[in-house]
Formats: structure tokens, sequence, C-alpha cells
């Protein structure tokens, strides 16, 4: 036991008795600063700016002290023990005159005492440590005050406007905190750390004085609070950077909140009022998303990397709680999605996702489809005669618009000022274009929309049309050219000159050369007697007829290669 206190040296019982008695006979201290001789002095050299509360009989407090003689020589010191003394106050405890000297402390507040002898140990003195009629000089430094009947304080000093939910007991918290004494001295931060301080509230994991404080709190909020020690760590302390008997403060700033049984929860932000299909289990989407964590910081946006996010849902590609967000939204809304983290990625985390992060998603739907999807067509005009219906091999000039589900513009014949124009069936626009355009009439105005498995696919077109697109083409039909019968490429009109070969072959030679192969037939078709098929180079058509003829290759058609089409039906020749 430290000197300052009653009983410092295992003094006779009588004697300790003695000191009892006529320490407990000295009259109490008429106030502060210095006072008359033999008389109990108290100079308060240091007060802090702020003094929540004061020393009070009963009060439980530790403190730092140098004791000295009038004459400067030092007869105890609690920082060569490197430990504060800690001792109740008003319950002779101490010696009278220390007993005194307390009362009205501040924390941090240092004061220094001058005690006569008829406060401290009187004319018995300390046998080889106090003589007797010793006046004593004390510096103490004030720690810590706490009683008894303290309670956890709480002081809110930052509250979010918005409040949706507070902590309860069973829930799972992450705070950042800075863990001090009540003189400020820090002994623990999770911010030093860089990683929160992850834990259940109320069932045991915390201090008792913690587990306490931290009920009510809100995401985003910030409180200190001071818990005394028989809610903290106690007589012993932790065994490591905490005393015995020390009062905590703690600074929280609660980022995280949630509890096990938590599912997803849903805040519709914009739901368009057309919304002909809702997105269901086995579809595949395309969303703009911002990822943040409960606090508000920011960890992904599929818009930082200008490319929305591609996935199928309901089947396990995304964290459970987005497969389960994601279910029956409409293209073009947007919609938050908050998402405990045993449906998120649990208490590993992964990236820079904090291990047990709720996670907070703020998505945009741009498109979806179904890979069972066929493209849909909604005609708005057709022209009073609409009985010639385009058909495979008709060649087809017409207007679109194409478009994303979201609206946005790709492309546009009627900005460019000219037809885009196209045989039907020959493979010159993607499959769900051509599927759109058969069994329409001049004049006619549709709107086709292609699931892009009949579109440009998951890889989409560089710097166009992006992968997985599901694309919207607005079109009219201007005009329409007739197709030649599947297989054909040239056809008569009329009935075939018997004597055909002997009519290409105008200088009788007998072999007929590419030049009057193709000057025969332009001929034909410019009478009306033949066509080509409409929407191909004509050179090239009469080039392949003439190389079909020209059996062995040699450049030249004979008789005896000759032979129309109904002759050789491998060949898409005469």
């Amino acid at each position: 036991m430290a000197l300052g206190a009653r009983g410092w040296r295992p003094l006779p019982p009588p004697l300790f008795l003695l000191l009892l008695w006529v320490t407990g006979q000295a009259a109490p201290v008429a106030g502060l600063g210095l006072g008359p001789d033999g008389e109990l002095q108290i100079e308060r050299r240091f007060v802090p700016d702020e003094c929540p509360r004061t020393v009070r009989s009963g009060d439980f407090v530790r403190y730092h002290y140098v004791g000295t003689f009038p004459d400067g020589q030092k007869f105890d010191s609690s920082y060569d023990r490197d430990s504060t003394f800690n001792v109740f106050v008003g319950k002779g405890q101490l010696i009278t005159g220390m007993d005194q000297a307390l009362i009205g402390m501040c924390v941090n507040e240092r004061r220094f005492v001058k005690i006569p002898p008829k406060l401290a140990y009187g004319s018995e003195g300390v046998s080889g440590v106090i003589p007797p009629d010793s006046v004593l000089h004390f510096d103490v430094l004030l720690m810590d005050i706490w009683n008894s009947e303290d309670q956890v304080q709480i002081h809110t000093y930052f509250k979010p406007p918005s409040c949706p939910r507070t902590i309860q007991v069973s829930d799972f918290v992450r705070y950042h905190y800075n863990g001090t004494f009540l003189d400020g001295t820090l002994f623990d931060s999770s911010h030093n750390r860089m990683k929160t301080y992850d834990t259940y509230v109320g069932i045991g994991w915390l201090i008792p004085g913690m587990d306490k404080g931290l009920l009510g709190m809100c995401v985003g909020e910030k409180r200190i609070i001071t818990i005394p020690p028989f809610l903290a760590y106690g007589e012993d302390g932790d065994g490591k950077d905490i005393p015995g008997q020390a009062s905590l403060v703690f600074d929280v700033a609660l980022l995280d909140l949630h509890n096990p049984k938590d599912s997803i929860s849903i805040e519709n932000k914009v739901v368009p009022e057309n919304c002909e299909r809702i997105s269901q289990s086995g579809d595949f989407l395309r969303y703009h998303y911002n990822a943040t964590l409960l606090d508000g910081t920011l960890f992904d946006s599929s818009y930082s990397r200008n490319r929305t996010f591609d996935t199928y849902i309901g089947q396990g590609y995304v964290i459970p709680g987005m497969d389960e967000g994601l279910l029956g939204v409409c293209i073009g809304e947007k919609r938050r999605i908050v998402v405990p983290p045993h449906l998120g990625y649990g208490e590993e985390g992964r990236g820079n996702i904090p291990g047990s992060a709720v996670l907070v998603f703020d998505i945009h739907v741009i498109d979806f489809h179904n890979p069972a999807d066929s493209i849909s067509i909604t005609s708005h005009y057709k022209p009073p005669d609409c009985s010639v219906l385009s058909k495979k091999g008709d060649y087809l000039k017409y207007h679109y618009n194409a478009s994303l589900l979201d609206g946005t513009l790709l492309d546009s014949t009627w900005n460019l000022g000219k037809t885009y124009n196209i045989v039907l069936g020959s493979g010159q626009v993607v499959l769900g274009m051509d599927m759109g355009l058969r069994e329409m009439c001049v004049g006619e105005k549709r709107t086709v929309i292609i699931p892009p498995h009949l579109g440009y696919g998951e890889a989409g077109v560089d710097g166009e049309v992006p992968g997985s697109a599901v694309l919207v083409f607005d079109i009219e039909l201007l005009e329409l050219v007739a197709g030649l019968p599947e297989g054909y490429m040239f056809i008569w009109n009329g009935e075939v000159s018997p004597n055909l070969f002997d009519e290409i072959d105008k200088d009788g030679n007998g072999e007929v050369l590419l030049e009057e192969f193709s000057e025969y037939i332009h001929a034909q078709v410019a009478s009306g007697k033949g066509k080509l098929a409409p929407g191909f180079d004509a050179e090239l058509i009469v080039k392949n007829m003439f190389t079909n003829q020209d059996r062995n290759g040699d450049g030249k058609v004979t008789a005896e290669e000759f032979k129309l089409k109904d002759q050789e039906a491998k060949h898409d020749e005469l």
C-alpha cells in the first residue's frame, strides 16, 4: 500500500487504531488555496477546461502522486511503481488530509497538497519512513473517478438525418472506436489497425458496459460511451493495456448493422409506368449499379467501367442476395437492394469488401431476356392494300431506328438519309432482323424486338452494340422487289428458245466465251425476257452462271457442256 493510505506500513493494531482516531478529528478543509499554518493547504496547479464531474465522498479514484518532505526529499511515488494509487475517498482508507484534499478534484487536475502532521501520521510517524510530526507534501494528478452507483454514460454527438434501424440485442455490428481512459490516454484504436471491430451485441461477447452502450445506435451515428470499471474489466483490468479499476471511454462510429435473421430489403426508387414484363429466374439481365457499404463507402461501380453487369439470375451466378433482389424488376426500373452478409460475401468478405459487411446496391435495369425468347413483332400501321408480303429472296428497301431497350439510340437510316437494302433470307442481316422483316407489306410500320441470341450475341459489336443486348428496331418498309424462286439466280419470263445455245453463239464457232454469254443475258434482262435475282451484283451472277456451264474450266462453253436448270439441278444457272 502506498503512502497517503491508512496503514501504509504494517503498524501494530493499537497504534493503527490511534491514528484513525487522531486523524479522524481533523477539521474539514475551509477552501482551496493556501490556508493558515497548521491547516491543510491546497494549491490547484492545473485545472482542465472541461470538468464534467468532481470527486465526492464515496467515489473511487485513481491518481498518481509524488510524496516529499518540506526539504524536497522524496519518500514515495506512484510513478516509481508505474501504477496509479486506487482507493475509495471518504471511507477511512486514506490519511484524513488526503481524504479531504481529493474532494472536488477533476480528472486531469493537478494539486499540490501540504498536509500537517495532525492530518497525516501525527506524532508517531512511521518508523524508518515518516519521522514524527512530519509535514507531508503531495503532488497529485487525478486520473479517474467513478462511483459504485454509476451507470454507462452515453453522449451522442452526431446522428444521421435518416435512422431506419437501431441496434437491438443479438444484432451483429461493425464499428470503429478509439478507447481512452478518463484522462484521455489512448489504450486502443480500431482506426490504427485500419479494421473495424465486428461483434454481436447483447449476448456476452463484449464487456457489459459496451453491450449496453451500443444499443439504440444508428448506422452513421457517433457517440461517446463512458463505462465504469465494474461494467468493464473490473479490479484486475485486462492484464495488458487496461489497469484495474479503470473507467473506459469509447468514441464509437457505427458503420454496419444486421441480424442473422435478416433477409434482403428492397426499396423501389423508379418503376416505369409501362412494365409489360418482369424478370424471372433464368432470365439474363444487363444492369448498372453502384455498390456501397452501409456507411456509404463505395466499393464498386459498373458506371466507372462504362459497362453494364450482365448475368443470369436465379442460377447462382451472383451472390444469393442479388439473385433474389433482381427478381421481379422491370426494364428501366431503379431499385435499392440491401444485402446482409450471410446473403453476400459472409464473414470473410472479398477484395475491398470487409468481412461481415452489409452491402447496398443501387441498380438500374437496362434490359433482360430469356434464352428461350424469340423475336417480338408489333405492327403499328398497315396500308389498306397489304396483299403482297415479303418472303425469302425478296429485295427490300427500308428505314429503321435501332435502339436498346432503355431507349439508347444505336443507329438510324433516317439520320443517314438513305434506306437499308437487303435480300431477305440471304444472311445479310442478323437472324432476328431477317425474321422480323418477313410477311411485311410495303408501307407497313412495325417494331421488332430481338433478343441477343438472335442479334449480336454475347460479343456485341465493338463500340456500337453492347454484348448480350436486346435490340429494338422501328421499321418502315418502302420498297419490295419480288425475288426468284429458291435456288435460282436467273429465270426466263417466257418460253425458252429451243436454239438457245446457237442464239448465244453469235459467231457460230461452236464455242461461247464469257463476253458473248454476258452480252446475251443482259440483253434478255433488258428486253424483259429474263430476270436476274434482285439485290445482288449482276456481273457476279452472270460470271457464276458461265462458270457453272464451263464444266471443264477451259474458259469457254460448248454445246455438249451447255445445260438448262431443269437439266442440271445442282447449279443455279439457266
